[in-house]
């Protein structure tokens, strides 16, 4: 079943506003408590979001400022219209359930909580904001390929703050050790260029609704049990 979009991306001269999630991304890293395994994400992502509007502000890195304002910010949008489902005690899509269920349990690692997020966010969100830019922009997604490309490059940062900020030590050289499998059984890359072809699927089933609607969940189910794996609590 298709869920409800709450949260709305007001739009400036560039199209839809980068500052407005970067604020509304902050909003919540204040309401938040630090254990919060949503929190967890949203701190890393944020990072990563006020990293590409400082890029797209200094016109460095993007070739197409209007494009790369509207990927990143309804793809921002999607993970925030998920934050608004839950706190109005709706459900989000299937891909963020496991991370919201489970955002306070004792025995899920923040790096698990990260992870979850990101797969969620990229997994299934991407593909979606590749499409709804393309609708709003009225161009295909190989218009959007090279701004695609260069976000999903800055997103490959959220892998560098993980390991710099939520690696809990040196267990992790163990090999035997369940968060080092975990880690290595994910690939942020495997999952842009998946996302990319999902993007692409679903814009030549655009005029199919119903068969767009069912890979629509299926991928969101998909996505959804990868998740639940990743937070299998360790403790």
């Amino acid at each position: 079943m298709a869920q409800t979009e709450h949260f709305a991306v007001r739009t400036g001269p560039l199209g839809p506003s980068v500052d407005m999630v970067v604020a509304r991304m902050r909003a919540l890293r204040s309401q938040w408590p630090q254990a919060d395994g949503v929190a967890v994400f949203n701190e890393v992502y944020l990072t990563v979001t006020e990293e590409i509007d400082r890029r797209i502000d200094d016109g460095r890195g993007f070739t197409d400022a209007r494009a790369a304002c509207a990927l990143d910010a309804l793809f921002a949008g999607r993970y925030l219209a998920a934050v608004d489902a839950v706190a109005e005690g709706g459900r989000p899509p299937a891909c963020w359930q496991p991370l919201f269920q489970y955002r306070r349990h004792p025995g899920v690692r923040p790096l698990q909580f990260a992870l979850a997020g990101i797969n969620a966010h990229i997994g299934h969100d991407l593909a979606l904001a590749v499409v709804d830019s393309c609708q709003m922009l009225e161009c295909e997604p190989a218009d959007l390929e090279d701004e695609f490309d260069r976000v999903g490059d800055i997103l490959v940062t959220l892998e560098e703050r993980i390991r710099e900020d939520l690696m809990p030590g040196p267990d992790l050289l163990e090999i035997a050790d369940p968060l080092t499998h975990l880690f290595g059984s994910w690939s942020l890359d495997r999952a842009r260029d998946a996302a990319w072809s999902a993007a692409r699927v679903l814009w030549g089933l655009r005029e199919l609704p119903g068969l767009a609607g069912e890979f629509r969940e299926r991928m969101d189910a998909g996505v959804g049990l990868v998740g639940r794996c990743l937070l299998t609590p360790l403790r």
